[in-house]
């Protein structure tokens, strides 16, 4: 396969600011700078041409820095950035984003919504105000939830038909524990809406990082392509985070291996098109 899409990875620079998020022995390998020149040769073995580089941290200034390495880079074709959804200069914010260096690349916004203690966050109406200026300005919004944060991505996603709302990592399915429930039922409900896309991500970071096997995966891939079908999933490495329990070849192929059962056209989608339009570059 030939010009691949990753439509989700990382990068970080312990130098400019810290990532508090990575904490803890589990982490430990990924508490270090990372960067695109790290990942360009490791996603051209791979036969990947284009990326999209997705936000980490609540800080202002990121945004405006991935936009910025966008601009210099011939692999990422897309930022996934942030702003705080509760403001409300949103639209202002937005319209600045693209008038800075790179901002033709700006493609999406990004909470972390996984650490928001109320599970219905996404339905406080200074968020969905917010949802609403990502929509008018023509961009998607990338959800990273829990589990148990699913149903209120189902509602806001009927409440705002107008925005797309891309599902990272497939909702963090509890692949370690090998339970299906009551997750599948959720991403069932929130796949419902069409204007929701998967991202086939994330996936062997929520097994088990010594242990996996392609066999535990692929239940929840299964449900994933079932529920949103290939034109409304996307493969994304999420690397560097993925290191933690496969290399980024090995995700490649896992991606593939899960994905045997469809025809070329089908694929297509999953590993460029899909990104492609819904990213809209």
């Amino acid at each position: 396969m030939t010009g691949l899409v990753d439509a989700h990875h990382h990068v970080w620079d312990l130098s400019v600011r810290d990532q508090e998020w990575i904490t803890g022995e589990e982490l430990a390998a990924i508490r270090r700078t990372f960067t695109l020149a790290d990942l360009a040769p490791e996603a051209r073995a791979a036969g990947v041409t284009a990326t999209i580089l997705v936000q980490t941290v609540t800080f202002a200034e990121e945004t405006p820095e991935f936009l910025a390495l966008a601009a210099d880079s011939e692999l990422v074709a897309g930022v996934v950035g942030w702003t705080d959804l509760t403001r409300p200069d949103v639209a202002e914010t937005l319209a600045a984003f693209r008038e800075l260096p790179g901002g033709q690349h700006l493609v999406g916004i990004r909470h972390q919504v996984q650490g928001e203690p109320d599970p219905e966050w996404l339905l406080r109406p200074d968020v969905r105000r917010g949802l609403a200026a990502v929509a008018d300005a023509g961009l998607a919004y990338d959800l990273v939830v829990l589990p148990h944060q699913l149903p209120a991505c189902a509602r806001v996603a009927a409440d705002l038909p107008e925005l797309t709302f891309v599902l990272d990592h497939l909702g963090k399915p509890p692949i370690a524990a090998g339970a299906l429930e009551p997750w599948a039922a959720a991403l069932r409900t929130l796949a419902a809406r069409p204007n929701t896309v998967g991202k086939l991500s994330g996936l062997v970071t929520e097994a088990d990082h010594k242990t996996w096997t392609v066999d535990d995966l692929r239940p929840y891939a299964e449900t994933a392509l079932d529920a949103f079908g290939p034109r409304r999933l996307m493969f994304g490495s999420d690397w560097p985070v993925s290191t933690l329990a496969a290399s980024y070849g090995e995700v490649l192929d896992v991606a593939r291996q899960l994905t045997r059962s469809l025809d070329s056209g089908e694929s297509a989608e999953v590993f460029g098109g899909t990104a492609r339009r819904i990213y809209r570059w």
